[in-house]
């Protein structure tokens, strides 16, 4: 497949539905999907050049896709995690690089192109949620007690105990090491984290890192000191999720009170919430590529029913819904828009008599535009 390396032209807001509503839905079927609810994909994750997604269930499986062919023969399974697969992310300095979570205790470092696991590390306790600087020096792990674990990732010249091979985006092979620093516990819930897309440099070395609370806060740190820098005050019940909009001007953050909160990244000021008509918990948001468009995820069974509603960043209008199917017993646990482009991926599970198993669906895949 062609790499994809232009962004694609922005499209006005007034004319969003009528373009973006003109692409096709692919669906991509896993044979592990053996009926509903079996084979929940609970996390997506785009590498930086669009050319994969990675999907990973709550059956553990862990797989590998090439957008643009949807039959399971083009996609790859990693296997390895004995439990469900919590998140996954990609490195965001080598595009074959993927990192993945889960409840058994375990992160995996993979090079999907080779198909190998070049890490595996104990990080005592249930994993749940997952981010990756900027710089792809650090990936930090959430948890289910509340501890925030930083793993740190270095280039070698010489292989250690814990070291894998990774090939970089122009096919170099890099030889890194993986190791679980000192682990941090949180005194409340904590949910999800995502680094800013700062690059450290020797006169500004530390990262903000941003967590959501279950008292409705997010917490802004410094990383790697973990002193307290801001606390949002941002819902009036759990914080569950967020995402940085690729242009840093905007923080999303996705409520079980069923909103989604945007907050002004230079003051740390909320200007506005958008929520979908379907309500339900917002366990993950997603910005389109160019910064301008949003949407969350609710796994809650109905909140897909009328399908997954997109917003207008800038005014909070509601620009164009997806359709999903399903009716009442629709749930979407995940969405992830496409790196450079107008496509926008998004899991779906159902329940009920004659549902089917759900799984990866891609808007715009299907007909290659935008």
């Amino acid at each position: 497949m062609a790499p994809t390396t232009n962004r694609r032209a922005l499209v006005p807001k007034d004319r969003f539905a009528y373009v973006f509503g003109g692409q096709k839905t692919q669906s991509y079927h896993d044979p592990a999907a053996r009926g509903p609810g079996s084979h929940t994909i609970r996390t997506l994750a785009w590498n930086t050049t669009g050319q994969l997604i990675a999907t990973g269930s709550v059956d553990r499986t862990l797989r590998i896709w090439n957008p643009e062919r949807a039959n399971v023969k083009y996609s790859t399974e990693l296997r390895g995690h004995i439990a469900g697969i919590e998140k996954v992310v990609f490195n965001p300095v080598r595009d074959s690089e993927l990192a993945s979570c889960s409840s058994d205790g375990t992160v995996r470092f993979w090079d999907v192109r080779s198909k190998n696991c070049v890490s595996r590390l104990d990080v005592g306790g249930e994993a749940f949620t997952m981010t990756w600087s900027a710089d792809g020096s650090v990936v930090l792990v959430g948890r289910k007690d509340d501890t925030l674990l930083p793993i740190s990732i270095e280039s070698l010249s010489t292989p250690l105990a814990t070291t894998g091979t990774a090939t970089g985006s122009m096919g170099a092979t890099e030889t890194s090491t993986y190791a679980a620093l000192e682990p941090h516990p949180q005194p409340v819930q904590t949910n999800a984290t995502i680094f800013s897309e700062h690059i450290p440099t020797p006169s500004s070395p530390e990262l903000d890192l941003l967590v959501t609370t279950g008292e409705g806060t997010v917490k802004v740190f410094s990383y790697p000191s973990f002193t307290l820098l801001h606390t949002l005050h941002a819902h009036a019940s759990a914080c569950l999720s967020l995402s940085l909009s690729p242009t840093n001007r905007y923080l999303a953050v996705g409520g079980s009170d069923a909103l989604i909160s945007l907050w002004d990244t230079t003051d740390w000021v909320c200007r506005r919430t958008v929520s979908s008509s379907n309500g339900g918990a917002v366990r993950g948001v997603s910005w389109s590529f160019d910064g301008r468009f949003i949407c969350g995820a609710c796994d809650e069974l109905g909140c897909g029913g009328n399908g997954l509603e997109i917003f207008h960043a800038e005014t909070g209008e509601s620009v164009y819904t997806v359709s999903t199917g399903g009716g009442s017993s629709v749930g979407i646990p995940a969405v992830a828009w496409h790196p450079l482009r107008y496509w926008l991926a998004y899991s779906i599970t159902a329940d009920g008599p004659g549902s089917n198993p759900g799984g990866l669906r891609i808007v715009g895949a299907a007909g290659g535009g935008l």
